[in-house]
């Protein structure tokens, strides 16, 4: 179930976990997991109105652990390494 949070221009960002569609099998979840951590997921964030998606890397409680705040942060933080 993909996660959604606006930042202040007013973009909602939905996020999911990689491979999540996949279904739920131990396989897929060891796809998503980040290389040499065991807590680590890449979670792809598409914003609203077209703009292009991003890759980030979240603990694997994200989906209910992780502030709006800490997401949107990671999330233009990697804008921010890609631009």
């Amino acid at each position: 179930m993909p996660r959604e949070v606006t930042d202040s221009a007013g973009i909602t960002w939905s996020c999911i976990q990689a491979f999540s569609g996949l279904g739920k099998d131990a396989e897929k979840t060891e796809a998503a997991r980040v290389d040499d951590s065991s807590n680590r997921f890449h979670v792809v964030c598409t914003p609203n109105g077209g703009a292009k998606s991003v890759r980030v890397e979240l603990p694997g409680n994200w989906e209910k652990g992780l502030s709006d705040e800490a997401l949107l942060r990671a999330i233009h933080e990697q804008l921010a390494q890609e631009s």
